[in-house]
């Protein structure tokens, strides 16, 4: 590793070509969640995702290099190409994936439709179907929660109701303060709108 950084223009290729890629990585891995990174695995994306940072700052880059700017001016440059812009990109790129026209023309956001489902925050009257046959009705609102990729599917519902045979809700369990099903448990969820009550 000495022998890497033994001059300037390495290591100056290192922060140029890895750093910036790293920090979008790791950004992006902090607004959707997912299997811990192995960076060792993921250098080449690291470093695509630096020169994709370049391009789009090539402008500023350009600036930078024409010695146009002031040194405070020019450190600031760097620490925008090297340090801010790559922090940008990965919520602004969910911002636009996230837009209705990008689901028409491309693939969604989440890996899976129950990240899909959830991710919207909607209120329902839900009913969960379990592996052992036994349905649980229950109020999934603004108390409830859910887990996301790449955790398993586990849903707790702030109010359990009681169903009758055909599925319909009757009324909230006496105290009822939710109850939580763990994805291995579950088969199928069915939604219900919440003002259909």
């Amino acid at each position: 590793m000495e022998k890497l950084f033994e001059n300037q223009q390495t290591l100056a290729l290192f922060l140029i070509f890895f750093v910036p890629g790293f920090i979008s990585l790791r950004i992006y891995d902090l607004l959707i969640p997912s299997e811990r990174r192995d960076f060792s695995k993921s250098l080449f994306d690291a470093v695509a995702y630096s020169a994709l940072n370049f391009g789009a700052l090539s402008w500023l880059i350009g600036l930078m290099r024409s010695g146009r700017l002031s040194a405070p001016w020019w450190y600031v440059s760097v620490f925008a190409v090297l340090v801010v812009f790559p922090a940008i990109w990965p919520p602004l790129l969910l911002w636009i994936r996230k837009r209705p026209w990008f689901d028409e023309k491309f693939v969604g956001v989440n890996a899976r439709v129950w990240d899909s489902i959830f991710a919207e925050r909607r209120q329902y009257w839900v009913i969960v179907h379990l592996k052992d046959e036994r349905r649980i009705g229950g109020l999934y609102s603004s108390n409830s929660l859910t887990s996301s990729s790449p955790a398993g599917p586990e849903i707790y519902l702030e109010q359990v109701w009681r169903l009758d045979d055909a599925g319909h809700f009757l009324e909230p369990i006496e105290s009822t303060a939710g109850i939580l099903i763990l994805g291995d448990e579950i088969l199928a969820l069915e939604f219900f709108r919440y003002d259909s009550e």
